[in-house]
């Protein structure tokens, strides 16, 4: 039905990049050391496709005749987060790197966010994990109502509150008067983040009415292109939140991988000559970011059982790359993405697997889907469609 689709498997990474020591991510490896802690790997389906032939793999084998070519690709724009790898993989290379804020924002961009969004005061400041900052600073955030504001190693800037009791509309309006007002030039941060939560007496949790606010890619991607040229661009996911919406047909927001993986199974039967774009995050938001190996082995299990019904739905004309973003190697002592390689996975029904080895660039993705598509572009990147 000539429809091409990408699927990110959120925070799977490959082992690390060259560069990975000045990002403090050495010996990060998130399948191969993952596979290692939890004593082997069982994917029957991933390996049929030569996921085991890109590294190796505790349980994961090398097959001779796989299903899929294979390789990796190389990040070569700066940072290790999901704005800037989803944009190389538009293909981007973004070479202006963001801010960061190891030490928690400074103290006039909070004077500045306190006066804009009228709050009174905010809780916080200081980088966290999302999850460990509403145990420590939720009964403090309902007493007083100050919404808890924090980081990460990623160009973000988050604001965590009560549904019930700060309000989910509330919440999203100073997202929004956060993006637009105060997060201005000469700063450049990569998303402010909704991060809604609920629960008593020091039992809280985060919901999934997470809400993300990006900004622009700097020049167009392959949405961008495809979409001035006629062909439907599909989000599935949080593809929608990295491209701030821009160029995209029909937005698709899911709240697991399992509702991402129907999404697919529903659009390779309902359009042609449409791209598909895929974020299945649970893998990086749930396990990476915990530290949880064997949930995210069991994530990866679940998705390697839903292969075999959705590739048996593409015909001889689709094609299928399963790749990353990122790393998020939960067997290191960090929280935060890893600078690594990412898994390269292109299928079609009536082309030969090959090794495609190490593509210098996540960009290479995207000049594939225009190649196909046969979209003229000037996209970094070379394309692997008939290598």
């Amino acid at each position: 039905m000539n429809n091409f689709f990408l699927i990110v498997l959120d925070g799977i990474g490959v082992g690390e990049l060259p560069d990975a020591s000045y990002y403090n991510d050495e010996g990060s490896n998130t399948l191969g050391n993952l596979a290692k802690a939890i004593g082997g790997l069982s994917l029957p389906n991933l390996k049929r496709m030569g996921l085991g032939n890109i590294i190796d793999i505790d349980g994961v084998k090398k097959v001779k005749t796989p299903l899929a070519s294979f390789g990796k690709m190389k990040e070569i724009s700066k940072g290790k987060d999901s704005t800037t790898g989803h944009w190389e993989l538009g293909g981007l290379f973004v070479d202006t790197d963001f801010s960061y804020f190891p030490d928690g924002f400074p103290d006039d961009l909070i004077e500045k966010f306190i006066s804009k969004t009228g709050v009174g005061g905010v809780l916080g400041n200081k980088p966290a994990s999302g999850t460990e900052i509403i145990k420590e600073l939720g009964d403090e955030h309902i007493k007083t109502g100050y919404p808890i504001v924090y980081t990460s190693a990623d160009s973000v800037f988050q604001i965590a509150a009560h549904e019930e009791k700060f309000g989910l509309d509330r919440l999203y309006e100073i997202c929004r008067i956060t993006r637009d007002e105060i997060l201005v030039p000469p700063l450049i941060v990569g998303r402010v983040i909704a991060r809604p939560f609920v629960g008593t007496g020091g039992n809280y949790s985060r919901t999934t009415n997470r809400k993300d606010y990006s900004l622009d890619s700097p020049s167009d991607t392959i949405l961008d292109l495809l979409q001035k040229n006629g062909i439907r661009t599909i989000s599935i996911g949080k593809i929608s939140d990295l491209f701030n919406y821009k160029s995209i047909d029909v937005v698709e927001k899911t709240k697991s991988n399992l509702e991402g993986c129907n999404k697919l199974l529903e659009y390779s039967q309902k359009v042609n000559s449409s791209f598909i774009f895929t974020n299945l995050v649970d893998f990086d938001v749930y396990y990476g970011h915990r530290n949880d190996p064997f949930g995210l082995a069991n994530a990866l299990k679940e998705f390697d059982d839903f292969l075999p019904s959705f590739i048996s739905k593409l015909d001889d004309s689709d094609r299928l790359i399963i790749t990353s973003d990122h790393g998020n190697d939960p067997t290191t002592p960090s929280t935060d993405h890893s600078r690594e390689f990412v898994p390269l996975l292109y299928h079609g029904k009536n082309k030969a697997a090959k090794n495609l080895g190490t593509r210098q660039t996540f960009s290479d993705a995207a000049k594939t889907v225009a190649d196909y598509f046969k979209v003229e572009n000037d996209l970094k990147g070379i394309s692997f469609l008939n290598q």
